[in-house]
């Protein structure tokens, strides 16, 4: 008989894919769920981005292939956003890769400088697809605890502990998803020795330095020789209201960049010239559009999921920043899942249980500022019902 290969044992179908099924299924019922469980953004791009986007696509020669390194005008438009939102210099020939999205790059990225058997460092809790993803590649998972008590940042005493031989990447992802938990100045730059000490890439995912965020935008980039050792993702997705365009980045030092469009050019072809257009332009926004689209819009749906969360009985941290809202579960429950299901169900609303990213997840629940108000309302009012 026919086998499949022997890395799909090593993963699990991705807990959205297999939930969303189950979520359908009762829509299908006629069950109407309210889903506050993906990021994934409600409202639409800026208008000057829509236009660039129909003008291009009706052009007759728009259509043909496209370089894998990205057109030169997504290349500077990629670099004019790192000068001006986070002060960072970045060669646009040489130093950027534009990417579908950042979910492909933790692919890429591995490819180009891990081997099997090498060890990388994911955070616990931590975004899914680090660890599947290295699984599938044959690397070795090393954990490291992300926890609540010490601001969802890394213990760098537990890490000089841990052995570290053979460790090649270190991935971490500020402001945190799921935790919300911050960036500062101080944590990079201590990520950045960390790596240098000890001969570590490091990878930083930093998707949502402009949701709820009135401060100031911080990147890994901006610590004085971060480029040598560190590979900073940006993505479109949740910044720029574009998650379906799968418009993403990678900024770092130009002998990182080669290896890894050595990967990519025998992987696939570069993006939709007007797609590649649009984004240029997108990244041009104006404040007033990143004010009310990052802030302003999900300030007031924040509130009403910290409502959310008081009904549920879990606490959280106000200062949190993202798309998300992170809660720990009162101790009443024996696992996450009696009351996420209970408000699935009952509820008719669809929260993500924390066990998902990681075991130190595993007493949390996430909720998604992705919803309009009105709906975030309605399950407010539904939650309510049954608590």
């Amino acid at each position: 008989m026919i086998q499949p290969a022997e890395r799909l044992q090593l993963v699990s179908e991705y807990y959205f894919s297999r939930k969303l099924k189950e979520v359908a299924q009762l829509n299908a019922e006629g069950k109407d769920i309210i889903s506050l469980a993906i990021g994934s953004p409600d409202m639409p791009p800026s208008p000057e981005t829509i236009n660039v986007l129909c003008e291009n696509a009706r052009k007759a020669d728009a259509h043909g292939y496209q370089p894998t390194i990205g057109i030169p005008e997504l290349r500077s438009a990629m670099a004019r956003f790192y000068k001006r939102w986070y002060g960072v210099e970045l060669d646009p020939a040489k130093e950027i890769q534009p990417l579908i999205g950042s979910k492909e790059g933790i692919l890429h990225v591995t490819l180009a400088l891990c081997n099997p058997g090498d060890k990388v460092l994911v955070p616990n809790p931590g975004y899914p697809t680090y660890t599947s993803l290295s699984k599938i590649l044959g690397q070795q998972i090393v954990n490291y605890d992300l926890l609540e008590s010490n601001g969802w940042q890394p213990d760098f005493d537990q890490l000089e502990s841990m052995d570290l031989s053979g460790v090649k990447l270190m991935w971490t992802n500020y402001p945190n998803m799921p935790t919300g938990g911050r960036a500062t100045r101080e944590l990079y730059e201590k990520i950045v020795a960390f790596a240098k000490k000890h001969d570590i890439v490091v990878v930083n995912d930093n998707p949502y330095s402009f949701i709820l965020n009135k401060e100031e935008h911080l990147s890994i980039l901006q610590v004085p020789g971060a480029k040598d050792c560190c590979i900073e993702f940006n993505s479109m997705s949740k910044s720029h209201n574009m998650p379906g365009w799968r418009v993403g980045m990678i900024a770092t030092n130009s002998t990182f960049i080669q290896w890894i469009l050595k990967i990519k050019s025998n992987i696939d072809s570069g993006t939709f010239r007007p797609l590649q257009l649009a984004a240029a332009q997108a990244y041009d926004n104006t404040e007033d559009w990143h004010t009310q689209a990052n802030i302003h819009t999900y300030a007031t749906r924040r509130k009403i999921a910290e409502e959310i969360m008081t009904t549920l009985g879990c606490t959280f941290d106000p200062k949190q920043q993202g798309m998300f809202l992170w809660g720990r579960i009162p101790e009443k429950y024996a696992d996450v899942e009696d009351l996420t299901e209970k408000v699935l169900h009952e509820g008719r609303v669809f929260i993500t249980p924390g066990f998902i990213f990681g075991s130190n997840g595993k007493r949390f629940v996430r909720i998604s500022l992705c919803a309009k108000d009105e709906k975030m309302q309605e399950a407010l009012e539904r939650i309510k019902k049954i608590f």
